[in-house]
């Protein structure tokens, strides 16, 4: 699968991603850094079919409304440390994959995984 993480999440988890297999860029590797604008990200994931990986809640309304991106994993595990967030994305991949083959939204919270459809 490819992704492209957002901002707020670390860079360490593009790398882990990739370790797994997956093509993944975090904003910090495209020109503009994370400096890139949603609108641009949303441009970006899209373009490349890419999926969006992000905490933010503008993705997901931007998501529902004006239907972009076309695919994102919307991370609502609230604050904790990014090595228990590694370890938690990582338990739940091969679920993650297996909602992606059904739906193009996908939220990870602290006790589940919900299809947003």
């Amino acid at each position: 699968m490819k992704w492209l993480i957002d901002a707020q999440l670390p860079r360490r988890l593009a790398t882990a991603l990739a370790v797994l297999g997956h093509d993944a860029v975090h904003t910090l590797d495209l020109p503009r850094g994370n400096r890139t604008s949603d609108s641009d990200l949303c441009g970006i994931a899209d373009s490349s079919e890419r999926i969006l990986v992000s905490k933010d809640r503008d993705f997901i309304d931007s998501f529902h409304v004006n239907g972009t991106p076309a695919r994102l994993l919307w991370i609502t595990i609230g604050n904790i440390t990014n090595t228990d967030l590694l370890t938690r994305i990582e338990l739940m991949l091969p679920e993650v994959e297996i909602a992606f083959s059904e739906a193009k939204c996908v939220e990870l919270t602290a006790f589940e995984l919900i299809v947003h459809r």
